[in-house]
């Protein structure tokens, strides 16, 4: 999977994702009172109203991009009818050729993080038939648990030839409070990045590691040390855009080939209709404006990678 996703940034020139984390604040009034009329005011009518405001940005934009990345807290509030917009959304992305992030962070021990990595990425076994759960291309995960929480969803990327990116260093400001602490002088997000360089030497695409990093948009300095420890990872840069991340911030968590990084933007993207910049699209027209904020930020961050050559 992660050669599926070089081949289609290569082909793209848009190292980049968007997010697909939809708030139902996001959803413009006409998708909303569309899908209420269907199904009333009720945790269906709001599921509905999330899928059909993300079929429509999918649609927008999936010839630009190479991957999506759904972040599964914002179908969970809508409990069991959020998580079917959820899978749908994941499926539908997967037969638009877009390689899918699932972004779950999880992270637990022994056949918990079996059963997590199994529910995303692998099979499970009912009787004699095997069946794919979410079926995502890549999930997100937590080492705070170390390896025993890590190595069972390498096992089944192994076996499915999917990935992982783990957080090293988010973007958040009290990332630092456990994040940045000193061990022995270092700190500790670059021990977390020694150890997902060491994960990724087993697990060895073409060029780059299925096992790759979270590092966020806000933190290039440290992203710039992260690249080194980590040259052959694939880091996924969240904190783009609405966070304050911008293109020429970003080229050092690229490697010299331009490749080694994807960008994540969510609500800069899916939101765009809301922004000053976009607001001739008004709502009616929300989709091309979330395709017109994609083509501002390939052009930001492949105009930034180009002015480095």
């Amino acid at each position: 999977m992660i050669n599926k996703l070089t081949e289609k940034i290569k082909k793209t020139h848009a190292p980049i994702c968007v997010g697909l984390d939809p708030m139902l604040s996001y959803v413009p009034k006409q998708v909303q009172e569309t899908a209420f009329k269907e199904y009333g005011e009720t945790l269906e009518g709001a599921a509905e109203a999330i899928w059909q405001f993300n079929k429509a940005i999918i649609d927008a934009t999936y010839d630009l991009i190479p991957a999506v990345k759904p972040q599964i807290a914002m179908y969970e509030q809508f409990g069991i009818p959020g998580l079917v917009a959820f899978k749908k959304t994941v499926d539908y992305c997967k037969e638009k050729d877009l390689v899918v992030i699932g972004d779950i962070k999880r992270g637990d021990i022994g056949s918990t993080s079996s059963a997590y990595a199994v529910g995303h990425l692998g099979k499970v076994q009912v009787g004699t038939k095997e069946y794919a759960g979410f079926d995502e291309d890549f999930a997100t995960v937590n080492p705070y648990l170390g390896s025993d929480g890590v190595n069972p969803f390498i096992d089944i990327c192994k076996k499915e030839k999917k990935g992982l990116f783990i957080l090293v260093k988010t973007s958040n400001p009290s990332s630092g409070e456990f994040q940045d602490q000193l061990i022995n002088g270092r700190p500790l997000y670059e021990l977390v990045g020694e150890k997902v360089a060491q994960w990724g030497a087993d697990c060895m695409g073409d060029e780059y590691s299925y096992i790759g990093a979270v590092v966020g948009a806000t933190y290039p300095e440290m992203g710039k040390v992260l690249r080194k420890i980590m040259p052959k990872s694939y880091i996924l840069v969240p904190g783009y855009g609405a966070q304050g991340g911008k293109g020429k911030d970003l080229v050092h968590f690229f490697n010299e080939d331009g490749l080694g990084a994807v960008v994540n933007s969510s609500r800069g993207i899916i939101a765009a209709y809301k922004q000053e910049q976009y607001a001739e699209f008004g709502e009616a027209n929300f989709a091309d404006a979330s395709r017109k904020a994609v083509e501002t930020m390939v052009a930001d961050i492949d105009g930034a990678l180009t002015a480095l050559k």
